[in-house]
């Protein structure tokens, strides 16, 4: 018999999973879903007609969250998908420092000054808006310890 120091055993607290199952027929577009194990917002969603085999299918088209990669998937509508869960907070931007940081104020009143401004074309028009005196308020996504900007 093998001794207990031999063996290894998974546990998890609650509220320790970064996804939750939902029936695919319930998934819905601008929802999200993993799709190839990455966390995807979803753009586009048709259903197929049930089959001979007896299930009508869902095609699901996903942009990565992080990555803006696309992603696609085909899943039959009675199965179960696991969603992402995904935190979304508002904040109005108060300043840009020299180094490309915001600064953020949350609804409480609370600072927010470790979030870079991001690359490409929303990065850029979030400083011009800024520097055209805008005021402005900017929307992150948070999933695990990953953060993706949502500017409105």
């Amino acid at each position: 018999m093998a001794d207990i120091e031999d063996t290894h055993f998974e546990t998890g607290d609650s509220g320790a999973s970064v996804t939750y199952p939902m029936q695919c027929s319930a998934l819905r577009k601008n929802g999200f879903v993993m799709l190839k194990s990455r966390p995807c917002k979803i753009v586009e969603m048709s259903t197929s007609k049930t089959g001979k085999h007896g299930h009508a299918k869902v095609h699901l088209v996903g942009i990565d969250i992080f990555t803006s990669k696309k992603y696609e998937d085909i899943c039959p509508s009675t199965h179960n998908m696991d969603v992402p869960f995904v935190k979304r907070e508002d904040y109005q931007l108060t300043d840009i420092s020299d180094d490309g940081y915001l600064c953020l104020m949350a609804d409480n009143g609370e600072l927010r000054e470790d979030l870079k401004i991001p690359d490409g074309d929303l990065g850029t028009q979030l400083r011009a808006d800024y520097e055209s005196g805008k005021e402005l308020l900017v929307s992150a996504g948070f999933y695990l310890l990953y953060m993706y900007f949502l500017y409105a």
